[in-house]
């Protein structure tokens, strides 16, 4: 063994291009499955970091053929109580930033989950510092003034201080008291999200100015629990919706129609873990049809190299060296090639998953996913490493084989010409361009799809538009004061010049988080789910945020300071809610719907229909309300303005702390806040856009390896053609034609597979589609310069053959 391994590194030494050409053929494909696996392993195959995680599941809602995994705290204490299935099921909350002051007087912006008191006991975590919050202290609204520190903020606000635990730090200007730290693995219930803290749900009104833990019909926590030992999914499923029929008979205004279903926990059920499964198992599979081009470029490549050198392994043969040995060198080359190259693929994915691991997308959002490697990634590595070994190194086992030494001395070349229409080597070769146009495809699609989303209509105008966020909670202003702060805020804004319009919201479209409710008929008296005429997401806004905005006012008029708390209750609809409630547009303005159990609103005004969760989202009715009639401490302001950024964000800091010097601020573009609409369509091109590339790459040395070794073994044939006279175009033809044909074939074939794989794109891609022209003409030009590239240096090759030199050699 030794000495084949000697002599295998003595022939790689000897052609260090084509040892170069292989271990980064091979580094690339490992590397790119190693880093996609380990993305995949994160996110899907690796449980939850709690005890017996196998039998975790999250409760969804059934809305028709959808399913939420909302749940009302009425709801989930009569779920908690009278289930049989769970040995216990605990509720949780991601709220939004919330302002932490450890006593300086300087609050920073934090983000907790709010939780039920049994949440730590039922999950069997346990205390790194401290102890934690039990259901044994709740005892109603705002009874357990506790929070529990992550292990992240404990060492970083508190510099990993246990003096820390007993400490009061003032919430949103409330106080809590510091009773324990988590372990530093333990990063919560969902994996893309890390909380600061954890805080009682029963305080939910102190720390974020929220209160519905008496509102049934009010769905924004999340359920989950432990299965009890012997029951199955199914029979807990009928367990909930025995509870859920119960329900529904008792509370019909808020539960007719209750169903309930289980689904896999850490990526808010189904909602994420869908499409990301969906698509992690899809780019798993390009990746593996990746490795699965590598392996056939390399086979092209070896049959190649043993073409090259069959005069060599023909003389070894006729001078009594077995066949057996031969191949057992050539595999000892194949394998430590791959091994070389899984070595170096390894390397670089352990630095881009690190990099991975700590990169928050979203820079104010602790959204981030731990995906460094572990011992699964490895393994997998070590074996695509050997497996590609063995593949691409016993593709030359047939040529020699069926080889004859005498004959392959006496002419200088193999002998074996098969007259199959196809060989081996064609099918590989078929094969890599086939997936090379099938990544290509996708990768253009994501891009086009991207395109469309970044120039698309969203309903809302972003350009030239400066957003300022804070919460006048956090910042400790009571119910009466922050109106007349907001106003006081626009009025500001409005001063600043080169500002063309200012207005306020509550929330914006395509924003994390949100809220919808149910909508009726003004005839409408029973106001149960199923009688809904809508399910519209919901905003409050000032009456000049449409203009700020940029979006149009189709009918009607927007709010003036007039429509106040006092006034009837008035809104503002977009298209598709008046279609679906009213008809038609026209039937709209100046007719009334009923909302949130029963309250009634006046029509005013018909906007344009925009995005409001997702950019892949069907149309959705969406309603506006005066933000006089219904205020929120969460505050946006919007700025429209002609000036540089820099300029209008550097006036807007100035004047906003010439109002409160205290105020918690963030400012930047409204293009900045839809980094986050847009992080899962980029994240999409991104990756399809780098397997494209390397399908490109590996097309080009698969058709290069595959002319390169055509032509090697027809130079005399092509000498003597030349010699009677053909010109170029027929050397061509005879040299490069059956390459060409397999381009043609593996094209057509890896588009029509694109056109289905993509399909795959549409939950993440905004309008993916694969039926566009632009999209199809770039394939075709793509894989045509593939094929120049490739056949440039093979084609110049035989058109420099020289009979006269071919025939002095025979």
């Amino acid at each position: 063994m030794n000495a084949d391994i000697q002599l295998a590194l003595r022939q790689l030494r000897k052609a260090p291009g084509f040892a170069l050409t292989a271990v980064l053929t091979l580094a690339l494909a490992i590397g790119a499955n190693a880093i996609v696996f380990s993305v995949l392993n994160a996110l899907i195959l690796r449980p939850l970091n709690v005890p017996h995680p196998e039998n975790l599941f999250m409760l969804e809602r059934a809305y028709g053929s959808d399913t939420t995994p909302s749940e009302s705290y009425p709801d989930y204490l009569d779920l908690r109580d009278r289930n049989r299935s769970f040995d216990s099921l605990v509720l949780y909350d991601i709220m939004g930033g919330v302002g932490l002051d450890t006593g300086h007087g300087n609050p920073s912006v934090v983000w907790p989950y709010m939780i039920s008191g049994n949440y730590f006991d039922a999950l069997g975590i346990q205390p790194f510092l401290g102890r934690f919050i039990h259901a044994s202290e709740e005892h109603g609204p705002n009874s357990v003034p506790e929070i529990v520190l992550s292990y992240a903020l404990w060492h970083s606000h508190f510099n990993s201080d246990p003096a820390a635990v007993g400490r009061t730090v003032q919430i949103n200007k409330h106080p809590f008291t510091i009773v324990g730290v988590a372990p530093p693995d333990f990063r919560g219930t969902e994996l893309f999200f890390a909380p600061d803290f954890w805080a009682p749900i029963v305080d939910a009104h102190q720390v974020a100015d929220w209160d519905s833990l008496e509102e049934r019909g009010n769905h924004n926590a999340w359920a989950i629990g432990h299965l009890k030992p012997g029951v199955t999914p199914a029979a807990a499923t009928s367990d909930l919706n025995t509870i859920a029929n119960s329900l529904a008979k008792t509370y019909p205004k808020s539960d007719d129609g209750l169903k309930f279903s289980l689904s896999r926990p850490g990526l808010a059920g189904n909602t994420l873990g869908r499409p990301t499964r969906a698509f992690m198992l899809g780019l798993m599979l390009l990746a593996g049809l990746i490795l699965l081009a590598a392996c056939a470029n390399l086979g092209s490549l070896f049959a190649a190299r043993a073409a090259d050198r069959s005069r060599e392994i023909a003389v070894r043969m006729a001078l009594g060296s077995p066949r057996q040995l031969i191949l057992r060198q050539l595999l000892t080359e194949a394998i430590l090639v791959s091994l070389a190259g899984g070595i170096c693929g390894m390397a670089g994915a352990v630095v881009i998953l690190r990099a991975l691991s700590t990169w928050r997308p979203i820079p104010n959002i602790p959204i981030n996913v731990p995906v460094n490697p572990d011992v699964n990634t490895y393994a997998l590595a070590f074996l695509l490493a050997v497996f590609s070994g063995l593949f691409f190194g016993l593709v030359p086992v047939r040529q020699i084989l069926r080889s004859d030494p005498w004959q392959i001395i006496r002419s200088g070349t193999t002998s074996v010409g098969s007259t199959r229409r196809f060989t081996l080597r064609d099918i590989l070769l078929g094969l890599q361009i086939a997936i090379c146009a099938v990544l290509v495809t996708a990768s253009l699609v994501a891009v086009r799809g991207l395109a469309r989303s970044l120039e698309s209509n969203y309903g809302i105008q972003p350009n030239g538009v400066m957003l300022v966020h804070t919460d006048l909670q956090m910042a400790g202003y009571d119910a009466a004061q922050r109106v007349q702060m907001q106003k006081r805020m626009l009025d500001t804004a409005a001063a600043i010049p080169g500002v063309t319009a200012v207005g306020y919201a509550d929330r914006l479209p395509l924003s994390i988080g949100g809220g919808d409710s149910d909508v009726y008929t003004d005839t409408t008296t029973d106001f149960r789910p199923t009688s809904a005429a809508a399910d519209a997401q919901n905003f409050n806004v000032s009456p000049d945020y449409f203009r700020a905005a940029g979006t149009a006012l189709l009918a009607g008029r927007t709010f003036t300071m007039h429509d106040e708390d006092k006034a009837p209750i008035v809104a503002v609809v977009n298209r598709e809610f008046a279609r679906k409630v009213f008809g038609s547009v026209d039937k709209a303005v100046g007719s009334h719907f009923k909302f949130w159990g029963g309250q009634r609103a006046e029509v005013i005004g018909i906007v344009e229909d925009g995005k409001y969760q997702t950019l892949t989202e069907d149309p959705k009715p969406a309603m506006f309300f005066s933000f006089l009639q219904h205020p929120s401490s969460d505050t946006w302001i919007v700025v429209r303005s002609q000036r540089d950024p820099q300029q209008i964000a550097a006036a807007l800091q100035r004047s906003m702390r010439s109002l409160d010097p205290a105020l918690p601020l963030e400012i930047r573009t409204w293009h900045n806040e839809l980094d986050s609409a847009l992080f899962a369509a980029r994240v999409a091109t991104v990756s399809l856009g780098v397997l494209g590339l390397l399908g490109a790459m590996l097309a080009i040395t698969g058709i290069f390896g595959m002319a390169s070794y055509t032509v090697s073994k027809r130079l005399r044939e092509l000498g003597i053609r030349i010699a009677l006279g053909a010109d170029q175009r027929k050397v061509l033809g005879a040299a490069l034609g059956r390459t060409f044909r397999l381009l043609a074939i593996g094209s057509i074939a890896g588009m029509i597979l694109g056109v289905l794989a993509t399909r795959v794109l549409s939950f993440v891609v905004y309008q993916a589609t694969p039926k566009d022209p632009v999209i199809l003409g770039g394939v075709i030009l793509t894989m045509l310069c593939v094929g120049v590239v490739a056949a440039l240096i093979p084609a110049r090759r035989a058109l420099a053959v020289d009979p006269m030199i071919l025939l002095r050699d025979e």
